[in-house]
């Protein structure tokens, strides 16, 4: 009798989420071209789940977004625009998934190699935009880990693009992030952290995880995440983390291919 109650409970609950995804496409309009392409019924999820299932909140994120893609235009950075800025590897792909088959990205901001805002802040929206184009069918979300191995103050981002990246991250992908591992920070970064935490809401809050090698919790948590046969060793893992930037720029060349056809930018690229 409990049982069949819960199941009834959760088959309202489905029928609700689904009438609100109803209502916010009927609130957005009529869209076309890549507007639709992007606001799939998994996407209009993600906004309502963003905003607690609020229909008028999801609708003026989601329209936020909108805008920010028409004039950012994600979806048209190509590997070379960007590829100055990867060089070092301080941001990459990594070639394993975690034990949901979820994209995993490594940063590495020991690696920073530029002064530009701009500049880290594209070549960041390409690797994300790059990585959701990566995601296997059925899912939607990505995994970071962050090795402050090198990390110093003085190859730090400044603030302002901290929360620039935070801001962009939370208002324009929401609940594509399952985790964020801070991998044993410096007691220095923790000052830094104090000051950037206010930027970053609850959700997200949530899923960045400090995680220490000598810690038992962190150990586990890093092992109900990833496979430690694949997991570099800079995580704690038993594989060697290596950065080819000439083989990545091959991987990500071809997979530009792959974005210009998702988007039906193709053509046009051809010149046709």
């Amino acid at each position: 009798m409990f049982r069949r109650r819960t199941q009834n409970h959760q088959a309202i609950d489905t029928a609700e989420r689904d009438t609100k995804v109803k209502q916010l496409r009927d609130a957005l309009g009529p869209l076309s071209g890549r507007t639709l392409k992007f606001c799939t019924d998994a996407c209009l999820r993600r906004y309502l789940e963003a905003r607690n299932w609020n229909v008028d909140k999801a609708q003026k994120m989601l329209e936020e977004t909108i805008k920010w893609r028409a004039s950012y235009k994600p979806e048209e950075i190509r590997w070379h625009e960007v590829a100055h800025e990867g060089e070092t590897g301080k941001v990459s792909k990594a070639n394993f998934h975690d034990r949901k088959g979820r994209t995993v990205l490594i940063m590495r901001p020991g690696n920073q190699n530029s002064s530009s805002p701009e500049g880290n802040i594209r070549h960041l929206v390409y690797l994300m935009e790059n990585a959701i184009l990566n995601l296997p069918e059925g899912q939607e979300q990505m995994s970071w880990l962050i090795d402050f191995n090198g990390w110093s103050l003085n190859t730090n981002f400044p603030i302002k693009t901290a929360r620039d990246i935070i801001y962009i991250l939370q208002n324009h992908y929401p609940e594509r992030l399952a985790i964020v591992v801070l991998y044993s920070p410096p007691r220095i970064f923790e000052a830094f952290w104090k000051v950037v935490k206010y930027f970053v809401d609850q959700k997200t809050f949530q899923k960045i995880k400090f995680v220490y090698p000598n810690n038992k919790d962190s150990l586990e948590l890093m092992k109900s995440f990833f496979d430690t046969e694949n997991l570099p060793s800079e995580f704690g893992g038993k594989a060697t983390l290596k950065y080819d930037h000439e083989e990545f720029s091959r991987l990500m060349a071809q997979d530009d291919v792959k974005t210009a056809k998702f988007w039906g930018l193709d053509q046009s690229e051809n010149g046709c």
